[in-house]
């Protein structure tokens, strides 16, 4: 089959198109003949760093982890699937599991559910990882009906769907982005944009709260802006993060008696545990994008799999509005 290999890691990495053998479907696993897959953050970071990652797949690897497409085989044990159904997961790309950069993958059935059947294969592709990411942050929070929620990066891959979602689960919510492609899409999406480089932590705090600071901050830009997630919660609230690789005083998280959630999806595939989680928050999103609570949006910029390389440098040049899609396998 086809595949777009890495040799060898680093800033200069590229993808190398390759014929390897077409794997074979294996008990509790299922064959899928690829459709379409995404970029995140975290391919990138492998891409670039390789092994100081403890996730990165010996080279030659073929990376992606999104993956949508079609039942070729089924495995002895599966029940819940059939050749013929159209599926979508996270599924592959980081230590033993082989990516989705190629025409087929061999996926634990525990990771993918069936594939919202008013999306497109390209449109399901851009969801596993984020949607998972911002339903396991929502939901550990304990966010509930008519709490004020606050997601920093409304218009990301991630935060445009932890916006979609804290607004099904019934929140008032409120988002910031910093240009006027995010607002538009922030408020397109239904969310209280707010503009961070224009207004301080304390002036939307005071605007949108009243100054007692907001019930839920979901925060999926990290790094110093976890400073700024502490400042805009109220007391005694929930933080949820999804890019926790900082080094922070927690003297405000201390006095306001805040909670943290920091949430890593990747740890049902790094260790094998829990993985029918994964599945069962795909069934619940495949609910919800049904009923019309959640759509994917998808970056202007379309790539087919030979230019996985430009979609790679696409997610990292900050333009990207939405998620970066990989479609047209031919």
């Amino acid at each position: 089959m086809k595949a777009m290999l890495i040799h060898a890691y680093g800033e200069d990495a590229v993808f190398e198109p390759a014929e390897v053998e077409k794997p074979e479907v294996k008990a509790g696993h299922v064959l899928i003949k690829i459709a379409a897959s995404s970029v995140n953050t975290v391919d990138t970071m492998i891409r670039k760093m390789g092994k100081e990652l403890p996730l990165a797949p010996e080279t030659p690897a073929i990376l992606g982890m999104d993956v949508a497409g079609t039942i070729e085989a089924v495995g002895n044990g599966v029940k819940d699937f059939s050749i013929g159904d159209e599926v979508y997961g996270c599924a592959g790309g980081l230590a033993d599991l082989p990516g989705t950069l190629a025409e087929y993958l061999v996926a634990d059935s525990t990771l993918i559910a069936q594939k919202p059947k008013n999306l497109s294969m390209p449109e399901a592709a851009a969801l596993p990882l984020v949607a998972i990411t911002a339903y396991e942050g929502l939901t550990r929070a304990g966010i509930k009906q008519g709490q004020k929620v606050l997601v920093h990066g409304g218009s990301g891959g991630v935060g445009h769907v932890a916006l979609q979602l804290a607004t099904h689960f019934g929140a008032n919510v409120y988002s910031t982005g910093g240009g006027e492609k995010q607002i538009a899409l922030i408020e397109r999406l239904g969310g209280m944009a707010i503009n961070y480089k224009t207004e301080t932590v304390e002036q939307y705090v005071a605007k949108h709260t009243g100054g007692t600071g907001f019930d839920v901050v979901f925060d999926s830009v990290g790094g110093a802006n976890m400073a700024n997630s502490f400042k805009a919660a109220t007391l005694n609230g929930q933080i949820a993060s999804t890019v926790a690789l900082c080094e922070l005083d927690l003297s405000v998280a201390h006095f306001k008696g805040l909670s943290l959630h920091v949430v890593f999806m990747l740890i049902p595939m790094l260790h094998n545990v829990k993985r029918e989680e994964h599945g069962e928050i795909l069934r619940n999103v495949t609910r919800i994008v049904e009923s019309g609570g959640l759509t994917p949006v998808l970056d202007e910029s379309r790539f087919s799999l030979d230019q996985v390389g430009q979609a790679h440098a696409r997610l990292e040049s900050g333009q990207a509005i939405g998620k970066v899609v990989l479609a047209d396998w031919a």
